[in-house]
């Protein structure tokens, strides 16, 4: 979508142009999810904008076109791919012409809820009822649902397999009205998007702002393709969120105002999870003014990539999928 300009990327010692500073620290992988690890700071790509004379210029000229075949060949400009190989340090494999740009990004933001809510482990087993407000929010915005029936009871573990899995903004509604913090439901709403924020900030996720706890934007809901895949990553140091965003479907019960159990099955929404040998999740985004998001990460090898897309159109799988091929291939 838009303009394609040339991306940036990183050129190797010796052989490329520019150099990048590679930062954070080395991130094992475990069984469930990355290791934990410091929070790198952010990473540019060096610019090829030296001005020679002669037949200097021509020169790095032909060897920036020879470059620009070594790179993802993808639609989407605001797009970002990291590596996070076992071993070796934290960095920046490839960024698209807008990978800093901060835009709408649609339910990706529910990463930013999900973390919020594992900081809290003890919350996992808490029971929170459904409301009638959660359904009528889901139908006032025209929101993604999890189907949460009222008067139902789950625990946070549950609605967090709704929030992430059929991307529910019913489930993320309870979640922020239950944890956060005040007498009423805006109040507590609102203390929860603070949490995010803050969290946000704590991340030096410089780019990105949130007004909401589901991505349906008030005017102030944005971030950057950069940003996006680093909180992918911190998001999959969690054991439960990297456990959840693998699922293709999850199937549970819960009990009903009536005492009766009800089922519950919950389909991903992220389509790579079935077309990519080694995917691992994250997290899918769409809406009107955001167009096509994408949060994802792939295992081979022993190395593990985490990417984002924003802005994109309906091929964000296939972006995703020529964006891990290069990665994977480098």
């Amino acid at each position: 979508m838009g303009s394609h300009a040339r991306p940036n990327r990183i050129h190797r010692t010796g052989v490329r142009i520019a150099m990048v500073a590679l930062v954070g620290a080395a991130l094992p992988i475990t069984a469930g999810g990355l290791a934990e690890a410091a929070t790198p700071g952010a990473t540019h790509s060096a610019d090829e904008n030296g001005q020679q004379g002669g037949e200097a210029t021509t020169t790095v000229a032909q060897k920036q076109d020879a470059n620009d075949q070594d790179a993802p060949q993808i639609k989407a400009d605001h797009a970002f791919l990291l590596d996070a190989r076992d071993g070796s340090q934290e960095r920046e494999l490839w960024g698209g012409a807008k990978a800093d740009e901060s835009v709408s990004m649609a339910s990706t933001t529910k990463i930013m809820t999900a973390l919020v809510v594992l900081k809290h482990p003890e919350w996992l087993n808490r029971q929170i009822t459904v409301k009638q407000e959660y359904r009528d929010y889901v139908q006032k915005v025209g929101g993604s649902t999890a189907d949460l029936q009222t008067g139902d009871t789950l625990t946070v573990e549950q609605l967090l397999h709704a929030l992430l899995i059929p991307s529910g903004d019913d489930a993320a509604m309870a979640l922020a009205d239950n944890l956060g913090t005040g007498d009423t439901a805006d109040a507590r709403i609102a203390d929860f998007v603070h949490q995010m924020n803050t969290e946000a900030q704590q991340l030096n996720l410089t780019g990105t702002h949130f007004d909401g706890f589901d991505g349906i934007s008030h005017g102030n809901n944005h971030s950057t393709a950069r940003d996006l895949a680093k909180l992918g990553q911190r998001a999959m140091l969690k054991p439960v969120f990297a456990d959840i965003v693998k699922k293709k479907q999850f199937k549970t019960e819960a009990v009903a105002a009536n005492g009766h159990i009800r089922y519950y099955t919950w389909d991903t929404t992220n389509k790579l999870l079935s077309s990519y040998d080694g995917a691992l999740g994250i997290k899918t985004g769409s809406g009107p003014e955001a167009g096509y998001a994408l949060v994802f990460a792939a295992e081979r090898d022993n190395r593990t990539l985490v990417g984002a897309i924003l802005k994109d159109d309906a091929g964000r799988f296939d972006d995703a999928t020529k964006m891990l091929d290069w990665g994977f291939a480098h």
